[in-house]
């Protein structure tokens, strides 16, 4: 099965980063040119959040919030579930799922390493469908259909 060592070893060293301190207004713009739907906010060496065009939505336009004016830091998103480099893609995407989040961070002993992404994981599905899900994953959902019928 494919882990998360697997999926952050694959992806390119991420130029999508940004200071807490920065504004919103920059960080739109940075997201335009990276073209991604979220940026890491990193204090120096230390991870502190991601700022995602939801957070954008939901803390700044729907609160009335100038992007010119707001910090990055007073709107991000700080609270994503974790995996560690050894979590395989299928506990990803139930995580992803239970937690309703588009974003997982991956940890190695504690140090931010990356972010997985949704579409980390579709990509995954589809290059390699039977390497992601193993047989009993398939056999408890056969299961719990049959037991609902």
């Amino acid at each position: 099965m494919r882990l998360v060592k697997d999926i952050i070893s694959s992806k390119i060293k991420p130029s999508n980063i940004i200071a807490p301190g920065d504004t919103v207004f920059n960080a739109l713009q940075l997201l335009n040119t990276v073209n991604l739907s979220y940026l890491v906010v990193m204090d120096g060496n230390d991870y502190k959040g991601i700022f995602c065009e939801r957070d954008y939505s939901r803390n700044v336009i729907l609160k009335g919030r100038s992007s010119a004016e707001t910090k990055v830091k007073d709107v991000m998103t700080t609270d994503l579930p974790s995996v560690s480099m050894n979590d395989t893609v299928e506990t990803c995407m139930n995580l992803i799922n239970e937690h309703k989040t588009r974003y997982l961070l991956a940890m190695d002993e504690g140090q931010f390493t990356g972010v997985i992404t949704i579409h980390d994981l579709l990509r995954q599905v589809l290059a390699a469908k039977t390497d992601v899900f193993d047989n009993s994953m398939a056999f408890k959902i056969l299961e719990q259909d049959e037991k609902i019928y």
